[in-house]
């Protein structure tokens, strides 16, 4: 104990602590895996843990009813849909001030990130045209949220909000003045994924790839 109290205040050597910090990444291709894992993350954290809570004793009774499932995979495919674009906003925000005059490069950059990890989900049949309509919207939303200062996590407005009131599979009439926990939670884990996203990259390094990434001409068909 006492060589504790001895050490405890000591720092370790520049080399030291250098060598025992994480490696952030700068790679397109590690942030298009965090994107989508993040946004699944939020979808599903969000709405399960709600659904859960509400069952109760009854989870596993609840989770195995045929018609709940089924309306609970179309409420997580909704929520993850807007929490992918939203995810996509956070990243736009925290990079954008590393991309000062190529902004609209760094939103072309980022859109075609999200294109590419919604690729990578296999979307089904019934939930196709909603999945559509959000890539559509996605270059008019971050070219608006680039009208303005960037946002930060706790106040950047989320996409995934209006659906996941909206397809929730427990009637409104059972989560009557519940909405400020419901948001609370998405607004939560929009945050943990602003943290996670601090830890894991170095935001000029991956910012300049991005730009150069955008850069690079599509190879011809």
């Amino acid at each position: 104990m006492a060589n504790m109290k001895i050490f405890s205040g000591i720092s370790p050597p520049p080399l030291l602590a250098r060598l025992l910090r994480p490696t952030r990444s700068e790679e397109p291709a590690a942030l298009r895996a965090f994107l989508r894992r993040q946004a699944a993350f939020v979808a599903q954290k969000t709405v399960l843990d709600y659904c859960r809570v509400k069952a109760g004793r009854q989870e596993q009774r609840v989770m195995a009813d045929p018609d709940f499932r089924a309306a609970l995979r179309h409420c997580r495919w909704q929520v993850f849909l807007p929490a992918l674009a939203d995810v996509t906003a956070l990243i736009e925000a925290w990079l954008r001030p590393h991309a000062e005059g190529r902004e609209p490069v760094l939103a072309a950059a980022l859109v075609r990130l999200h294109v590419e990890a919604l690729a990578a989900e296999p979307v089904p049949p019934e939930e196709v045209e909603a999945a559509e309509a959000a890539l559509r919207a996605l270059p008019g939303h971050l070219a608006a949220l680039q009208l303005e200062p960037p946002w930060p996590a706790h106040r950047l407005p989320l996409l995934a909000e209006a659906p996941l009131f909206a397809t929730l599979p427990v009637h409104p009439d059972q989560r009557r003045g519940e909405a400020p926990a419901i948001r609370g939670a998405l607004r939560f884990h929009i945050v943990s994924t602003q943290q996670e996203m601090e830890r894991a990259f170095a935001p000029a390094a991956l910012a300049g790839r991005l730009l150069a990434t955008a850069a690079v001409p599509e190879p011809a068909g």
